[in-house]
């Protein structure tokens, strides 16, 4: 496998990086990058961390990093998580509410963990804060109990201060999004998949509508949705296929659509095949009536979840 770090990838300019990914020699990694500069998106990062689990170390080659910008990998802990040495030496400073560099999710500890660290980063009222902490941590939880990877999720996450954005990149090496979904329901590729995971209340657990209390089908349409009202980007990438959010007309209405392929968007599924899925956010944090209602809505279905979920631990079993 190949893959190349431009001087710019994120996630309103991506699919240029995505299609240059070489998938082919599964057992080999090599990563070559732009002479002059890198700046990526933390997605970026939480793909190339999830591929080389795959691959032994030794097997995986990064060419002498020449950019100026190369501390920023190296204190985003890109190499620590390829089990390689740069050779770049930095000194360290204070990451909380600056970023969070790349984690490996294996368990429930380590969720708990990356949430506590995330939640610096967001910078709001804690009552605003914690349904973006949910969303992470269902899409997170959705990867430890459906993807079906040994090596679990990798995460890492930076705050934008110019612009008041936290952005936020996923990745896992497991099944994928049709071979989850198509546990449920019949689909016939993997943008037809990605469109399926994206409507609230589908879910590759049930048939049931709604979901159930421990699976509502919700979060990616949630995170969709903030990223639509703050017309900021997402995009989710798995198999061939890659959908990404565009933002809003300035100016134009906002109205959450339940057919992710009704609202202002672009797709493709003609891209290197990624065996997984990966999922890129931009979440701008600046308060606005329509944020703040989305975020009352999303807690108020966290709640009832909650309760769900809790009541269906304790329920005694019926025998007849």
């Amino acid at each position: 496998m190949h893959i190349h770090l431009p001087n710019s990838a994120f996630l309103g300019n991506i699919d240029p990086f995505l299609r240059e990914f070489d998938n082919s020699d599964s057992d080999r990694l090599e990563i070559t990058a732009n002479k002059k500069w890198i700046s990526v998106h933390p997605v970026v990062l939480s793909m190339i961390a999830a591929l080389g689990q795959t691959v032994k170390p030794a097997n995986i080659t990064c060419e002498k990093l020449e950019a100026a910008s190369k501390h920023y990998l190296e204190r985003m802990g890109l190499f620590r998580a390829l089990g390689i040495r740069s050779g770049i030496n930095i000194m360290e400073h204070e990451s909380a509410g600056r970023f969070i560099p790349i984690t490996q999710i294996k368990d429930s500890g380590a969720l708990t963990t990356f949430i506590t660290e995330m939640t610096p980063l967001l910078h709001l009222d804690p009552k605003h804060a914690e349904p973006i902490r949910y969303i992470v941590s269902e899409l997170v939880r959705n990867v430890l109990e459906h993807a079906s990877s040994r090596q679990g999720a990798f995460l890492s996450a930076q705050y934008f201060q110019k612009s008041n954005t936290i952005r936020i990149g996923i990745a896992d090496t497991g099944v994928g999004i049709k071979q989850t979904i198509s546990n449920a329901y019949p689909v016939k590729s993997d943008l037809d998949a990605i469109q399926l995971a994206l409507t609230p209340g589908v879910t590759g657990t049930t048939r049931r509508e709604g979901g159930t209390e421990y699976n509502a089908g919700a979060g990616l349409f949630f995170i969709k949705s903030i990223a639509d009202v703050n017309r900021d980007f997402f995009m989710i990438y798995s198999g061939k296929a890659m959908y990404k959010l565009l933002k809003r007309k300035l100016g134009s209405r906002v109205r959450l659509s339940i057919d992710p392929f009704s609202d202002r968007h672009s797709k493709e599924d003609q891209f290197p095949f990624w065996q997984g899925t990966v999922v890129g956010i931009d979440i701008s944090l600046d308060a606005t009536r329509e944020f703040s209602a989305l975020l009352d809505l999303i807690k108020d279905t966290y709640t009832k979840a909650v309760k769900e979920r809790k009541k269906a631990k304790y329920k005694k079993p019926r025998f007849i």
